[in-house]
């Protein structure tokens, strides 16, 4: 099941915020927790197009956050836009999949108003980038 890896690579963005070394971690016993070698494949194809497109990644979610100052952004909703958007962007997972897997995860992991906050913004980026 694609959630299990998607929450492992979620657990490493979110890591990867406080830790930069993320990508050496790939083998980690996060990922390695995965039963099925595509679920570990899925987790680290995630986290390695998130690293290899960071700048990018965060560029998008700063153009599209109104009133709202990128630093203080509560961690894991960045953790879960930046899922979202790698899958979304980068494996052309469809939209409408990611962005139901991302709140449930949110609604899961971060606040009870998070999962709103992260569906505007996706919903404001991809209809504003035509993705």
């Amino acid at each position: 099941m694609r959630r299990n890896a998607r929450e492992k690579a979620f657990a490493l963005m979110f890591e990867s915020i406080f830790n930069k070394s993320v990508e050496e971690e790939l083998d980690n016993e996060l990922i390695l927790e995965l039963k099925k070698e595509d679920e570990q494949e899925f987790a680290k194809e995630l986290v390695t197009l998130f690293k290899e497109n960071e700048s990018s990644i965060n560029d998008t979610i700063k153009k599209y956050l109104i009133n709202y100052d990128f630093e203080r952004l509560y961690k894991i909703d960045l953790a879960l836009l930046y899922l979202a958007l790698t899958e979304i962007i980068y494996v052309k997972t469809p939209t409408q999949v990611v962005i139901n897997e991302t709140l449930e995860i949110a609604k899961l992991y971060s606040t009870d108003k998070s999962h709103k906050f992260i569906n505007g913004i996706l919903s404001s980026i991809v209809k504003g980038e035509n993705l």
